[in-house]
């Protein structure tokens, strides 16, 4: 079963974001995009009014970290 995802699993959610859309350029991404596309997620279960700008960027941070690894 997969995981349920909410606002608060941006790690999680950047994961999910990576297997869905794979080779993604992040400089040109929007939070607008980050937004759209999380809660198209099948396992995305939160009120998408809930989102906000300090959420949507910890998701791209999650992300932008796990494409380029130190």
């Amino acid at each position: 079963m997969d995981e349920v995802l909410t606002w608060e699993d941006s790690y999680a959610i950047a994961r999910a974001l990576i297997a869905q859309h794979p080779g993604v350029k992040l400089d040109p991404l929007s939070l607008h995009e980050i937004y759209a596309w999380t809660i198209a997620l099948p396992t995305f279960c939160n009120e998408p009014e809930l989102a906000n700008d300090a959420i949507l960027m910890a998701i791209f941070q999650e992300w932008f970290e796990e494409v380029n690894p130190v």
